[in-house]
């Protein structure tokens, strides 16, 4: 079994460990909507806007600086790559029918499980693997400010009790 110990994280790589902070944090949100009995369509509503602010960029970001530094054929592009595609795929379906809750469930897990494989493994075999000069130029790139868009949207639906899940506006 290979050793999947963190490294130091490069500085081109923490901005994008910073966000994988508030991608977690959106499964969490998820999964205490779904816990707390909120109606589905107030979470896919919360989703949908948090992947257009931030995810969306974010995935982009990765594909564009990160992942095309390794070959085509790597394995672990490959995976990052896949698991993109099927995250695209199910906010797409998210967006088409916003009651479902094992969809936002499926999103939840197939989200923290791709995070989880960027740290452990990904980011690692990225700092492995490309040149010094490449992350310095990656190491420009800004964080997403995920914690203003927050600000941006008022059903705070995760903080709420139970009982006071039905939100009027």
């Amino acid at each position: 079994m290979e050793n999947h110990t963190p490294l130091k994280r490069h500085r081109a790589i923490i901005s994008f460990s910073k966000d994988h902070h508030f991608g977690l944090l959106l499964v969490w949100k998820i999964k205490e909507g779904i816990k707390k009995s909120v109606s589905p369509e107030r979470i896919s509503k919360y989703v949908l806007f948090f992947f257009k602010e931030d995810l969306e960029k974010h995935f982009k970001e990765e594909e564009q600086l990160l992942f095309i530094k390794l070959p085509v054929n790597d394995i672990l592009r490959k995976q990052a790559e896949a698991d993109h595609y099927i995250i695209y795929k199910l906010i797409d379906e998210i967006g088409k029918n916003m009651n479902d809750i094992p969809l936002l469930d499926q999103l939840a897990d197939t989200l923290e499980k791709h995070i989880r494989f960027e740290e452990r493994e990904l980011f690692n075999h990225l700092q492995n693997n490309i040149h010094a000069e490449d992350l310095e130029i990656i190491a420009t790139r800004l964080a997403n400010n995920s914690n203003e868009i927050d600000e941006k949207w008022e059903d705070v639906f995760w903080e709420i009790k139970k009982q006071e899940n039905e939100y009027s506006g």
